[in-house]
């Protein structure tokens, strides 16, 4: 009982401190259109919930998840709003996957 405790333990704390990095590098916590950029580069938008994991495999901070842009599956984060110009955020709005 007490080793689950401490895996619960564990895993609140992984969630709580995702949350507070998705919170402080896009000044909101629940998005459901936060950008994310591609290992190569591109940009769209997806649902990212911190703690839960709908359209990709969570791999920690990272999640696997098909790149529409690419065509391609590849490691996603979210971006940085304040590296992001209007015609990036406009570009990455129009890719955006609907929950399956």
């Amino acid at each position: 009982m007490r080793r689950r405790r401490i895996w619960l333990g564990v895993a609140a704390g992984t969630v709580a401190l995702e949350a507070a990095v998705v919170a402080s590098r896009r000044g909101r916590l629940l998005d459901p259109h936060t950008v994310v950029r591609c290992r190569q580069g591109h940009l769209f938008t997806t649902l990212w919930v911190p703690g839960v994991s709908l359209k990709a495999l969570r791999l920690g901070w990272w999640r696997l998840q098909r790149c529409p842009v690419g065509r391609h599956w590849s490691l996603v984060t979210p971006a940085r709003e304040a590296d992001l110009s209007d015609a990036d955020r406009q570009a990455a709005a129009q890719r955006d996957l609907p929950v399956p």
